[in-house]
């Protein structure tokens, strides 16, 4: 299995039955390694906007900020709270970015350390998960990267359907759901962690920005 997968991966011509020549000839299969590259190539462009987008709030929560503390100073907590509450959605959307971007980025690294058959079936089966789960995420926030994303997992499907069939293997989705629960986990926490060190607290008594990391709708989709 593993010769004939390499054979495909490399896109050279091998010692199957005649008449699988023929329809090779007539359809040629598309090699693996190529559109994986590109799959990870279109999220890495997805994760350098989510960069972007995380400055814009990095900045939009200076401001915000900075007109809390003047509020504060002045004594003026109903001004002070209202921008609090809106500091806190801030925050909840440089975390959802963050979060989005921590687990897009495991999901190129893993696309990009494919290297058997067996690995596509496992690796991407958890990939396309974690990519639904980003994307349900995003669809209010950038729109576009949802649109994007969502093509990028039909691209990925459509890959692993194919690898399942020429390797004869059946994809187990409870272990698939398990594995992108745990990628959207570690996303969660390292970016909950990052919102911490990143934005300072706020004075006491103000309304809290932040809530404890967790991953909503791991397995949708399955």
């Amino acid at each position: 299995m593993s010769e004939r997968f390499a054979k495909k991966w490399d896109s050279k011509r091998d010692e199957s039955p005649f008449t699988d020549r023929i329809k090779d000839a007539v359809k040629p299969p598309v090699p693996l390694k190529p559109r994986l590259d590109s799959a990870a190539r279109r999220i890495d462009l997805q994760v350098q906007k989510l960069d972007q987008a995380n400055e814009r709030f990095t900045q939009k929560d200076r401001a915000i900020f900075a007109k809390i503390v003047d509020a504060y100073t002045k004594h003026d907590s109903a001004r002070a709270n209202v921008y609090a509450n809106e500091l806190a959605e801030v925050r909840k959307m440089s975390k959802l970015i963050m979060n989005a971007k921590l687990a897009l980025e495991q999901i190129t690294l893993r696309l990009r350390t494919v290297s058997d058959l067996g690995d596509v079936v496992s690796t991407l089966g958890p990939a396309v998960g974690v990519l639904r789960n980003v994307r349900s995420g995003l669809n209010s926030v950038m729109p576009e990267a949802e649109n994007e994303l969502g093509a990028v997992g039909d691209l990925l499907s459509g890959i692993m359907l194919e690898a399942g069939q020429g390797s004869g293997m059946t994809l187990n989705f409870d272990a698939v759901s398990e594995d992108a629960a745990k990628i959207l986990t570690e996303a969660a926490t390292v970016a909950e962690q990052k919102v911490k060190d990143k934005f300072p607290d706020l004075p006491p008594g103000m309304p809290s920005t932040t809530t404890p990391a967790r991953a909503e709708r791991t397995t949708e989709g399955y």
